[in-house]
């Protein structure tokens, strides 16, 4: 199999399953998903469907051991085991989604839309608050790096701090809106 750059990019991402019986590399699975979900294909079926209408192409270009792609279930099994922040860091990387010095990142949480859940809306689930996320833009670019969720004992005051000392950059510009300009941070 040819070393490929969107392979390299996950190498790092830890394999859950057991050896025995591993047909496809894990790097294969998430390389071919992360391909199939750039090519607008949303849900394994789809995504199946997508590997079979490029099938030809993706064996010559891939060239997996015994000549045979992943099912879109193997690529769903493969992806329940990974850790999303790991996979989000990962392809950031290989987009090359990270703040140059000089550069500004403007930072803001949002609340998503209808992410909350009353004991009405179902039965079968517990209730639970809306889910708010932390995000950073890079200006110049016009890139998004990966999201961050804010517990849900906390909120973006408290957030956004967790997040720049993630990043670790040196010598970026970073923008806020008013709910972050206060004079005493929390620790």
């Amino acid at each position: 199999m040819p070393t490929l750059a969107i392979m390299d990019a996950f190498a790092d991402l830890p394999d859950a399953r057991r050896a025995q019986g591993t047909r496809h590399q894990h790097t294969l699975c998430i390389a071919l998903f992360t391909l199939a979900v750039a090519a607008g294909n949303r849900g394994f079926l789809a995504i199946g469907d997508w590997l079979k209408s490029y099938r030809t192409q993706l064996l010559e270009l891939f060239q997996p051991e015994k000549n045979r792609l992943p099912s879109y279930s193997t690529i769903r099994r493969v992806l329940l085991h990974v850790d999303e922040d790991a996979y989000a860091q990962c392809l950031s990387r290989f987009f090359g989604v990270t703040p140059q010095p000089g550069e500004t990142l403007a930072m803001d949480g949002k609340v998503l839309k209808h992410s909350f859940m009353n004991e009405t809306d179902n039965p079968h689930s517990p209730a639970h608050p809306a889910i708010m996320m932390v995000s950073a833009y890079v200006v110049e670019r016009g890139l998004i790096l990966p999201p961050h969720e804010v517990d849900r004992k906390t909120n973006e005051i408290k957030a956004l701090p967790e997040m720049i000392e993630r990043l670790a950059l040196k010598g970026v510009v970073f923008a806020f809106d008013a709910i972050n300009t206060q004079k005493k941070q929390p620790a």
